[in-house]
């Protein structure tokens, strides 16, 4: 294919290095406010052609706050742009396929308050293939799938969704999960079945499963060597009663990581995933001396958004499916809770990954 088959508008820019990461800059292209890789129609190119796609493929008609339409031109040039390689295009077509889902709030993540980050999970051989971090430091710095795949969510969120920080984004504070959120299951050290085989893909299928989420809270369960105890204090910690999970409580997913070696007291004591998540559905409540007389008063008024309590103890969910067990990370007793954002579109929404053949 030549270069005239890329529809994106083109910009000349000088010959320096120094100059071109000043230009792009200056003309908009550093939209997370750090240098970017330049896009140039041979990078591009090669993105596309190494996966043997059509350039102006349709992925996405609108692309929520703005309606910016997807292509895979327009994919590949954001994921130039954050540093990745070919072989990551086919994580972040899917990733596009699974924020632009029927039922999954894009617009609501793009513009809330809330300072909740695009969170890119990848299950799968896929994660092996392209060298996904799953183990010790799997959501922090060093590997370069992990740091460019999330930054390219991003950029496509900003580039194509309108999202500029400030005015269509409205975050109060903002987060660091801003900038990129992407890591793998470590499928090979969990006791349980992993979470896309749990949404029934096979095992040898690799999928992209999104979420808008905080950062990752830790949970240090160093004096936890027995399933029930780490069970107690697996669901006191998800118990804040300043969360949206809780505030907004209606459908909204609350995703937990655990360590490795907290899966494994688990595993070795004969828990499953279905019974963790009924121990946390039952124990992980918030008593009402805990809450403001207003929001009681408000959750009382509207019994069809936060269900009938009495005088009981109030769930972080409404069901035992909203807690989503993952296994992340390498040695050491800590597991991290992510709360989500609240309402019942905010849910993880997944999509398979198509390898080029």
């Amino acid at each position: 294919m030549g270069y005239d088959v890329l529809k994106a508008k083109r910009i000349t820019l000088t010959e320096s290095a120094g100059d071109i990461a000043e230009e792009l800059y200056r003309n908009g292209f550093c939209v997370d406010g750090l240098p970017v890789v330049p896009p140039t129609e041979e990078r591009v190119m090669r993105m596309i052609e190494y996966n043997k796609l059509d350039p102006q493929q349709v992925i996405a008609k609108e692309f929520e706050p703005s309606k910016g339409v997807a292509t895979v031109e327009k994919i590949a040039i954001n994921a130039v742009m954050a540093g990745c390689l070919p072989e990551y295009l086919p994580v972040l077509i899917a990733a596009v396929e699974a924020m632009t889902a029927k039922g999954f709030d894009l617009f609501g993540v793009q513009a809330t308050t809330h300072p909740c980050g695009m969170v890119t999970i990848v299950n799968g051989p896929i994660r092996k293939k392209i060298g996904i971090n799953c183990s010790s430091g799997a959501m922090g710095p060093g590997w370069r799938a992990n740091a460019t795949i999330g930054r390219a969510v991003r950029l496509m969120m900003l580039n194509l969704g309108g999202a500029t920080p400030g005015e269509v984004d409205k975050s109060t504070q903002g987060s660091p999960c801003k900038y990129t959120f992407c890591f793998g299951e470590n499928e090979e050290e969990s006791p349980w079945e992993p979470y896309h085989v749990e949404l029934g893909y096979e095992p040898t299928d690799s999928t992209v499963t999104v979420v808008g989420l905080e950062g990752p809270h830790d949970i240090n369960g160093q004096d936890s060597k027995v399933s029930k105890d780490f069970l107690r204090i697996l669901a006191s910690s998800v118990t804040s009663p300043g969360s949206s999970n809780f505030r907004f409580v209606k459908g909204a997913d609350l995703v937990i990581c655990l360590g490795p070696e907290h899966a494994a007291i688990l595993g070795r004591d004969g828990v499953t995933k279905d019974e963790a998540r009924e121990y946390l559905f039952e124990h992980a409540r918030v008593t009402l001396d805990r809450i403001t007389e207003e929001h009681l008063a408000h959750r009382r008024k509207t019994p069809a958004q936060y269900g009938e309590f009495g005088d009981q103890p109030i769930p972080v969910v409404m069901e035992k499916e909203n807690f989503k067990l993952f296994v992340v990370g390498g040695p050491g007793l800590h597991s991290c809770w992510m709360p989500n954002w609240g309402g019942p579109k905010h849910r993880m929404s997944t999509a398979k990954i198509r390898l080029p053949e």
